[in-house]
């Protein structure tokens, strides 16, 4: 192990957070979740059609111009729980069918103004993405993103301190989403494996995929667990750190027996009967996942025929301004590890681009 990772490496134990849950102790929770009454959508409503009849851009819909008086009160609870809590939350009860699917995508922006700051998703400097199956393959060289195809997603991380969706419209079957919290599997493998839950802790090498700051070198390394001032954070893809080595085999060593066998525990308990929650999303649906902490997936999907009817999604990537600090060891996604940096995503090609994704789906 290098010396720097030796010098930042933690003893091994079980952190005690609010967001050490196992899938049924989840569902009887409450402080998760915000069931919108008439007054807080009627006020949503009213913002909205504030912001559309001025002809204001989304680009510069604000507090200020998006106003609601209720909601900061949600925003509130929501930041607590994602740092503080269960890690997840999840706002329900939105009439989103009321609404053009532009027109969502407007009130999501104005709505996200008051819980964190979006941070760009691609190089294309996308700062909201239409999660949509376009037939792609997640396995393509620059185009393949997962939530660009109608596959099986396993849990994983994104590259921001929070994932965020907003549910327009379900598919015909399946698509349902999962949570997990990485936190109470950790704390599962340091009270029964931690000799494996230390392989963790390690370096681990990573690809860029064609995605950013390749300038600085095609592959990385970064942990999958760290630890700072008490805070854990974990980063994991399993497909690519399983299929580094295939594309850098010159530079990349395969993994050890070791790392594969702790690969193969942390899914088992990821995706196990015991962990997870599984559920479907309702159109209007809110769901906002602390990366750090909470990992999600998605089942595989089947759309209806006709594109009006086709599962549709609306994502973002936040920085929040009450995050935890992170580990140096976490500087390659997150250059700024300062606890509120706005921080992680992928940085535009184009300094400055902002870019709301509009896919059209045949």
């Amino acid at each position: 192990m290098p010396r720097e990772y030796k010098e930042e490496f933690m003893e091994i134990k079980v952190i005690e957070s609010q967001a050490d849950w196992r899938g049924e102790q989840l569902t009887k929770r409450s402080d998760w979740l915000h069931q919108l009454n008439d007054a807080e959508i009627g006020e949503i409503d009213k913002a909205f059609k504030s912001v559309k009849s001025k002809g204001i851009d989304i680009r510069d819909v604000s507090k200020d111009n998006f106003a609601l008086d209720r909601f900061p009160r949600i925003a509130e609870k929501c930041q607590v729980a994602i740092e503080g809590g269960a890690g997840v939350f999840l706002i329900r009860g939105f009439p989103s069918d009321n609404y053009a699917p532009e027109d969502l995508k407007l009130i999501n922006w104005g709505l996200a103004k008051y819980v964190g700051t979006a941070v760009s998703q691609s190089a294309e400097g996308d700062v909201m993405g239409d999660v949509r199956n376009l037939n792609t393959s997640p396995d393509g060289p620059k185009s393949g993103r997962g939530y660009k195809s109608s596959r099986e997603l396993w849990f994983h991380c994104d590259s921001a301190d929070v994932s965020s969706l907003f549910a327009v419209r379900n598919a015909k079957s399946g698509g349902l989403s999962g949570v997990c919290s990485s936190l109470a599997v950790h704390n599962e493998m340091a009270r029964t494996r931690p000799d494996l839950l230390e392989a963790l802790y390690e370096p681990w090498w990573w690809t860029w995929q064609k995605k950013c700051y390749e300038h600085e070198g095609p592959i990385y390394q970064q942990p999958v667990f760290s630890v700072q001032d008490g805070h854990l954070s974990c980063r994991y893809i399993g497909g690519s750190l399983r299929g580094v080595h295939k594309q850098y085999p010159e530079v990349v060593p395969a993994l050890t027996p070791r790392q594969l066998e702790a690969m193969t525990l942390f899914d088992k308990l990821l995706n196990g009967p015991e962990f997870p929650v599984w559920k479907p999303f309702i159109p209007g649906d809110w769901q906002m996942v602390n990366n750090h902490i909470v990992m999600h997936a998605r089942t595989e999907f089947e759309d209806y025929p006709e594109v009006e009817r086709k599962r549709h999604l609306l994502r973002m990537w936040l920085a929040m301004p009450n995050s935890r600090p992170l580990s140096p060891l976490m500087r390659p996604v997150y250059r700024d590890q300062r606890a509120g940096a706005v921080r992680g995503g992928l940085p535009p090609a184009v300094p400055g681009t902002v870019v709301f994704e509009t896919t059209e789906v045949v």
